[in-house]
Order: structure tokens, then sequence, then C-alpha cells
């Protein structure tokens, strides 16, 4: 698959993304734990079928430390026990907050609530930039049919 044009190349892109990754260091710098980062980008990059993103998050995280069986069981995560209760509230906050348009009152109290339990209120803030950002990297990304499967490890840190 090509790409319908090299967005990145793209001297607006360009511009643009470098403002998106600049939002991205600060969640990155965040204390919310990078595995659950990683696990919330390939979660959200699941639903919106992005594999260019689900390229890179899958072999950062593998790269990190991440399991193969972990990393397997994202996409079910709710029948996995492979999960931490803090990472499945993660998980189902980057689910609601990725699929809101079909959700007629948006991300549900029950799961702030449980997301609140586990994260303090610097984490929540990452957490919710975090699956904006993420959001925003898939459509860019699907939009212009970036290609997917090239990446290399840490390729643009």
């Amino acid at each position: 698959m090509d790409a319908r044009f090299d967005y990145y190349g793209n001297p607006g892109g360009a511009k643009f993304a470098k403002y998106v990754n600049s939002a991205a260091k600060a969640v990155s710098d965040s204390t919310l734990p990078a595995a659950t980062q990683e696990l919330v980008k390939i979660r959200a990059s699941q639903i919106n079928g992005c594999g260019f993103c689900l390229d890179m998050h899958t072999k950062d995280a593998a790269a990190a430390g991440e399991t193969v069986q972990r990393l397997t069981m994202v996409a079910a995560w709710r029948e996995a026990t492979l999960f931490t209760e803090a990472e499945r509230a993660a998980l189902e906050l980057a689910e609601e907050g990725t699929r809101l348009a079909d959700a007629s009152g948006g991300v549900s109290d029950e799961v702030w609530a449980n997301a609140a339990k586990h994260y303090d209120e610097e984490q929540l803030t990452a957490l919710v930039s975090l699956i904006a950002l993420i959001n925003t990297y898939n459509r860019m990304n699907v939009i212009t049919r970036q290609p997917a499967g090239g990446y290399q490890p840490g390729q643009f840190a």
C-alpha cells in the first residue's frame, strides 16, 4: 500500500506533527507508567484501524520488555487475566474516549471513577491527553493511508 501523500514530508504536515509531538512529550514525561501508555496507544489504534500506529507501538512496547502474550491480548483485555486493575481501567477509558460517537453520553461516570481510583490527577491528565493524542495520530495516518510494517523501534525518538 502506498500513502496518499507524504504527510510528514509536507511542510504543513511536518509543522503540525512537530506541535503534536511536542504535546506527546508532555505525556511521555509524565508519571503515567510507560507500559500503560503503550497499551492505551495499541488499543486505540486497534479500534481506529491504524496499522502504522499498531506497527510502531507494538514494536516499541516489545523493545521495552512487554511480553508477546500481553501484546496479543490487548484486543481482548476484558477476558484476559494478564492486565492489572489499573491497566484495565486505562484501557476502558481509552475505549470509551476513542468511541465517543458510539455513546450518547461520551465517557461514563463509572468508567471515569474507575480510572480515578487508580490514577492521581497528574496521571489522569496524562491519560486523557494520551487518548486525545493517539486518536489524532490515528486519524492523520488512516486518512493519508500511511503504510505499516517498516517501523524500527525508537525510529522517531
